[in-house]
């Protein structure tokens, strides 16, 4: 490989790292008390409110249902108000953010619904709270599955910015189209897949190994 190849890639995963980061960071801010709402607010929990989780509910499945480049060039106009611009890195991080957010949301449920029914029970009938039952039993007991999910998150993000890449997102996706496909070049594809292959089994490890570590069990 040319140093020039080389100087391109390192490029294009410090974007790439940057927009997955800060897209990780804000889903897993605006999914995780969603994801709570969602579990709290269902029939006989502590927050029972059948009518709010309902349109919760709708809410998240409908932001599942649109699939991401879709999504990125339907809410063009909110990016380029709430960033001044809907190319580059910066641009990406909001189609990112958005897209992830009811995909974090569900995750946090199924974590959420993972906790022991009989510790949250023996919680209240301790006289707790509901944001003590939230904030000292299900985030606690969850932590190992919450990891899990938000390391799924993560590896789902790199997919997806890659796909922002080919309009223009910058990172390692665009760099796969500009200088692999659209120059016939061969080894920056090559080149631009094995990185990929390398940050997601990175990310793996890393948010597998934390979980292990935090598992109380």
């Amino acid at each position: 490989m040319s140093p020039v190849v080389l100087k391109l890639t390192w490029e294009a995963l410090q974007e790439t790292l940057l927009m997955v980061g800060v897209a990780t960071v804000l889903a897993e801010l605006g999914g995780l008390p969603l994801g709570v709402l969602l579990v709290t607010t269902a029939p006989g929990r502590i927050l029972a409110s059948p009518r709010l989780h309902h349109v919760l509910g709708l809410i998240v499945n409908v932001g599942r249902s649109i699939p991401f480049i879709i999504l990125m060039v339907a809410i063009i106009p909110f990016t380029r108000w709430l960033v001044g611009t809907s190319i580059g890195t910066t641009a990406a991080m909001v189609p990112l953010t958005v897209a992830a957010i009811p995909y974090v949301a569900r995750l946090v449920e199924s974590s959420l619904n993972e906790v022991d029914p009989g510790v949250v029970e023996a919680a209240v009938a301790m006289g707790a709270t509901p944001w003590q039952v939230i904030w000292k039993v299900y985030l606690p007991e969850a932590v190992p599955s919450l990891i899990l999910g938000g390391t799924i998150t993560a590896i789902t993000l790199v997919g997806y910015s890659a796909m922002a890449g080919a309009v223009g997102g910058g990172g390692l996706g665009d760099l796969a189209i500009r200088y692999g496909y659209q120059r016939f070049r061969t080894d920056v594809m090559l080149v631009t897949v094995a990185v990929l292959v390398v940050l997601v089994q990175g990310i793996q490890y890393l948010g597998s190994y934390w979980a292990r570590r935090l598992d109380r069990r």
